[in-house]
């Protein structure tokens, strides 16, 4: 299987530097992340919004090794908060957000990170939208989910990811579904060990159903996040016989993969949020929409041996 290889060559330095020099890896990149700046990005959003779509934009970055990068990071939110203010979007685009990226991995960094993101949470709240926090791999999770709490005092509509390979979410799902959560479901994108994930795709798939329907009949606000026409229709399916109602539930997809379906979605009358993320350093998100689907591979080495 090519995702796993490909997740561990996400934390390389050497195929950081040699993808990076690749002739093609640009035009593949700008199809998953269509700008470096806030000022790139706006024309994005207000197409997309002008199409009926709703948002959740990401500012990329992961490796963050001093409190000052962790600071810029949380000031690039704040300045891109600000332009949404400015072109009064704020209730169609909401912010995700890798703790990560906010300082949770220095040192005192579970109380660096929540002293970061709640600027981006308050100020996130005063423009009418609010702020998810993404998942990311297994070891980092406590520290989200009390962040999530703890944040949630204050902000109850703040958000987070749970992700349906872990043999931990089905019990993370009950709790958030029995609090009233505002929780996005995806499959996972890390490379996880066989102790604390399944690796097989159809038991992925089939606990990612187990999952949804947890949300689903819970009382919180299920954020369906997948590519899948048949988790689509399962998902359809399970909030019919929930009783909810459209607004109730949404889908959510990455910007650049199947845009179509986006746009059939929300003329349905859904709720359905592109995953839109910007900025400069693109190579661990760039690299993991590669491991989730073979296609969005081969769509890169076609265009390496095109432009080599």
């Amino acid at each position: 299987m090519l995702g796993p290889v490909i997740l561990a060559a996400s934390r390389s330095d050497r195929m950081r530097r040699l993808i990076s020099a690749a002739p093609g890896t640009k035009q593949v990149v700008d199809r998953f992340i269509p700008g470096e700046t806030v000022g790139d990005i706006v024309p994005i959003i207000e197409d997309l919004t002008g199409r009926g779509l709703e948002l959740t934009m990401d500012v990329v970055g992961e490796d963050i090794t001093t409190p000052e990068q962790a600071a810029a990071a949380r000031d690039a939110y704040l300045e891109l908060i600000d332009r949404i203010k400015d072109l009064e979007l704020g209730p169609k685009v909401e912010m995700s957000v890798k703790l990560s990226m906010f300082g949770q991995a220095l040192e005192h960094g579970h109380e660096l990170a929540l002293k970061n993101v709640r600027p981006v949470v308050e100020a996130a709240a005063a423009i009418g939208t609010t702020v998810t926090l993404d998942a990311e791999d297994h070891t980092t999770l406590d520290s989200m989910f009390a962040i999530h709490e703890e944040l949630r005092k204050d902000f109850p509509q703040t958000g987070c990811v749970i992700q349906a390979y872990l043999f931990r979410t089905e019990a993370d799902a009950r709790r958030l579904a029995a609090n009233g959560s505002r929780v996005r479901l995806v499959k996972g994108a890390y490379k996880e060990p066989a102790e604390v994930a399944y690796l097989n795709k159809h038991e992925i798939d089939k606990a990612y159903v187990r999952v949804l329907r947890v949300l689903m009949q819970g009382d919180g606000y299920p954020m369906i996040g997948s590519h899948d026409p048949r988790l689509i229709s399962i998902g359809q399916e399970l909030a019919r016989t929930a009783g909810r109602k459209l607004d109730e539930y949404e889908f959510q997809m990455l910007y650049g993969i199947r845009s179509d379906e986006h746009l059939r979605l929300a003329a349905e009358g859904h709720r359905m949020r592109v995953y839109t993320a910007f900025g400069t350093d693109w190579y661990g998100y760039f690299m993991r929409r590669l491991a989730e689907k073979p296609a969005n591979l081969r769509f890169f080495l076609r265009s390496m041996v095109s432009k080599g």
